[in-house]
């Protein structure tokens, strides 16, 4: 199928859903630590995740053999990806939904910002240079809020780490031989190398796992299924099949989603100031992806 020129009607619906989707990922991260460690929770969502995929690309027919001279920015992919969730992971466990979401969904502020200094043919226009100036304004807000809710200074440094290892993957993936990999090699390159680090790791946050019921076992599989393996493959798929400035623009509804959903099923507590955050990275992050119409 070629890659279509226009976003249809089904292609915003779908990526919509997905943001929202990934939204919600964040309280099931947030709620499933309840019953695990959260590093080692990072760990066995990745090692499900590898078997998912394995099963996923036997039945598909897709090579399990990454290209050599790929193989090295595959480690530094999986690398990253260990350490962005082991980020991730332990800020959702010290502090809220809404604050780490606004931080870590930040993610585009940091990607427009490296691909302006190491891809000449990024441009930097007056419309990215505003939206960068929102989004990163945004974060500031959000880092200096110390009011209301579960307010950690760790986690939100965390949050923050883990949005600049989010970055650093998709730079790897535009400007080496990853770019030239399928995506499920890409994606299962990341969790076979995250999955034994993290899981060797685990050990060092604490007992593994915590007060364990139903809830946790079942976010866990929404996780592995839902996310980590299926989820990621359709936005690959949704990458494949529209124009990539169109798939980013809807990546402003993730945060807000989170934020929402935060509030609304967790009962976070989220000061003006937040609000405020979200608004200034939601709308920096469509500012900086959004690209000119051809006439």
């Amino acid at each position: 199928m070629e890659r279509k020129t226009e976003m249809d009607a089904f292609g915003a619906a779908a990526l919509t859903a997905f943001a929202v989707h990934l939204a919600f990922n964040q309280v099931v991260i947030k709620v499933t630590g309840g019953g695990f460690n959260p590093v080692f929770a990072a760990g066995v969502r990745s090692a499900g995740a590898v078997l998912v995929l394995l099963l996923w690309m036997y039945l598909r027919g897709v090579s399990f053999r990454i290209p050599r001279v790929a193989l090295p920015w595959a480690l530094a992919s999986g690398l990253l990806f260990a350490f962005e969730f082991l980020c991730l992971y332990n800020a959702l466990d010290l502090t809220t939904v809404s604050r780490s979401a606004v931080i870590f969904y930040s993610m585009p502020l940091w990607l427009a910002l490296a691909s302006t200094v190491l891809l000449p043919d990024e441009r930097l226009t007056p419309r990215k240079a505003l939206g960068l100036a929102l989004a990163f304004s945004g974060v500031v807000v959000a880092l200096s809020d110390r009011s209301g809710g579960h307010v950690s200074w760790t986690g939100d440094l965390l949050a923050l780490l883990s949005a600049l290892s989010w970055a650093g993957i998709a730079l790897l993936v535009r400007v080496t031989p990853l770019a030239d990999v399928p995506p499920e090699q890409q994606l299962i390159s990341q969790v076979v190398v995250s999955a034994p680090i993290l899981l060797l790791l685990a050990p060092l946050f604490g007992p593994l796992l915590r007060d364990i019921q139903l809830i946790h076992l079942a976010g866990m599989a929404f996780q592995i299924i839902g996310v980590a393996s299926l989820g990621f493959l359709f936005w690959f798929w949704l990458m494949k099949q529209y124009p990539a400035n169109s798939v980013a623009s809807f990546s402003f509804i993730s945060p807000v989603a989170s934020v929402l959903l935060g509030w609304l099923l967790l009962g976070e507590e989220i000061a003006p100031s937040i609000w405020l955050a979200l608004v200034m990275v939601a709308v920096g992050i469509t500012l900086i992806n959004r690209r000119p119409r051809k006439t």
